[in-house]
């Protein structure tokens, strides 16, 4: 007599999804599948936590038709196995990720093993809460998220099946179907897979075409290392633990490379017709930064007007000016550059009304919802204004009074101390923030344009000085800007960590090591928002 137990054990699948992308029916289809064909099988779900901290794990398990014949007549043995209903580590055959940072969590939680799992993922990414509250660039390094799937992996399945998916009018979940059909992880044949996304009656033929663009993805021949993975090309921060692969990171160095020769010798085609006469002039700037410096001066340009462009390039020009590498990799020159146009492209109501209502904004939304061009959308934006950030917009003298005014700062923190909705596809709503964003020819006689300027002025002036006996600290205080993040209480606090950078700098100037030392407690800044850290590193300073 045999039982359940006795050499026979389920196909097991983890199937790890976000919110919205179909891990429920991709469940579903795979029992059904399962099930027409004389299996036993059984799914369930462990629902994640929402905003993005963890996803929903489907699992689910299959008794083949033979284990299930096992029986030998026996009225003592149960006629249908007991089966586990969450995935058990170390025992798992087929793992699904829908995305490269749930692909990693399912290895960190031991579901994929070299041993037994054909894991299949996602190369696309949505990040997590962490990577987005990071004061520096958070994002996890996806390059070693790769590697670490095929270290943890019998096989591994990875391509970018949610852009499968879009350019089928489809979602996620019938892509990532297809290559659990073509990994040959289940005996079951294509016709098989496809039978219940016909059965299912919705979207038949954008589902069929994911289907069969992940089932050919996983029938090609794996080249893992030939995988392109995402990149930003122009950040504010540093690339994430490496930033990327090394392949990546040479495209970026390559295009850098041909944009600085472009700017070399015609400059003008890299902006447009406005800004032409300032970017002949960036031919006398150092050769190594000119890609960076025409970035900026779109940048600036498109925040404010050509004149604020000029201004930009005039500062950069100052750094050029007492660069010592000048003619060789120009650090400082580049790195102010950045620095410079992302400081002078300080976020404030202005800025945040025009990036709410810009016209590729509600064009990309209407993508991502797939709606129809016949179909309204509503968009509402959760926004807790404070009494800064209206302050900061009034003319100079008005905004000092306003701030100081106990009546004016109670009326706002009632008003808004709730927060607000407001719905960006209503009249009332668009009309407001499009006037927002209009008055930003009033932008330089504000109270926040004038503070600003005088403290971009101030750094500077600190790090040009200092470059005159040591420019690695001079680079390193002018990246101490990218502790300057957001607005409201995040400006604020970064505000205060800049302020103890820049005391610091000061203290360190002259000693040998400055440039390390206060990479080190810009690094600290970088690491909490509420200071904890560089406060510590200060204390050891003596600062």
């Amino acid at each position: 007599m045999s039982s359940w137990s006795e050499g026979q054990r389920p196909i097991t699948l983890a199937i790890l999804a976000l919110g919205g992308e179909g891990g429920g029916v991709l469940a579903d289809w795979i029992v059904t599948v399962a099930e027409e064909h004389g299996c036993f099988a059984q799914n369930t779900s462990v629902a994640g936590v929402a905003q993005r901290t963890g996803a929903t794990v489907y699992y689910v398990e299959i008794f083949p038709p033979l284990a299930a014949e096992s029986r030998n007549g026996a009225s003592s043995v149960r006629r249908e196995p007991v089966m586990s209903i969450f995935p058990t580590p170390g025992e798992v055959d087929v793992v699904i990720a829908s995305e490269l940072m749930e692909c990693g969590r399912a290895i960190q939680r031991g579901f994929a093993t070299a041993d037994r799992t054909t894991l299949i993922t996602s190369t696309s990414r949505v990040y997590s809460i962490d990577e987005k509250m990071a004061l520096d660039d958070g994002r996890i390094d996806e390059a070693s998220l790769l590697a670490s799937a095929r270290t943890a992996s019998r096989t591994l399945v990875a391509a970018d099946f949610a852009d499968m998916a879009e350019k089928a009018g489809s979602v996620i979940s019938a892509s990532l179907f297809g290559a659990v059909a073509g990994s040959g992880a289940l005996p079951f044949t294509r016709e098989q897979f496809e039978a219940p996304i016909r059965a299912f009656g919705k979207g038949v033929e954008s589902s069929l075409a994911a289907f069969a663009a992940g089932y050919e993805a996983a029938t090609a021949p794996s080249d893992v290392e030939g995988i392109e993975l995402p990149l930003t090309t122009w950040s504010g921060g540093a690339p994430a633990q490496g930033g990327g692969s090394q392949a990546a990171e040479g495209r970026k160095a390559h295009r850098e490379t041909r944009r600085n020769e472009q700017a070399a010798t015609d400059p003008s085609v890299l902006v447009g017709p406005a800004l032409r006469p300032l970017a002949e002039r960036v031919r006398e700037l150092p050769a190594a930064a000119r890609s960076m410096v025409l970035d900026g001066l779109v940048r600036t340009a498109l925040y404010q007007d050509v004149p604020y462009a000029e201004r930009y390039l005039g500062r950069v020009t100052q750094f050029a000016a007492a660069d010592p590498d000048a003619c060789g990799e120009a650090r400082l020159t580049k790195e102010a550059a950045r620095h410079v146009a992302l400081w002078m492209c300080y976020q404030d109501t202005i800025q945040v009304a025009a990036q709410k209502t810009r016209r590729a904004r509600m064009d990309r939304i209407r993508q991502e919802a797939k709606a129809r061009p016949d179909q309204l959308i509503e968009v509402r934006e959760f926004l807790h204004p404070q009494i800064d950030e209206i302050t900061d917009t009034m003319p100079v003298w008005i905004g000092k009074w306003m701030k100081h005014s106990k009546t004016v700062n109670n009326v706002v923190r009632k008003a808004t101390h709730k927060g607000m909705i407001l719905n960006t596809t209503s009249v009332a709503g668009y009309t407001l923030l499009t006037v927002m964003a209009r008055v930003r020819p009033l932008r330089p006689r504000s109270f926040r344009f004038a503070r600003e300027q005088a403290a971009i002025d101030q750094w500077m002036g600190r790090a040009l000085v200092t470059a005159r006996t040591d420019a690695d600290l001079a680079r390193e205080i002018v990246e101490c800007q990218r502790v300057l993040k957001g607005y409201g209480a995040t400006y604020e606090h970064g505000s205060e960590s800049f302020a103890k950078l820049m005391q610091a700098a000061g203290r360190l100037d002259g000693a040998k090591d400055a440039a390390s030392r206060l990479a080190d407690l810009r690094a600290a800044a970088l690491a909490d928002e509420g200071g904890a850290a560089l406060d510590a590193k200060l204390v050891g300073l003596g600062a």
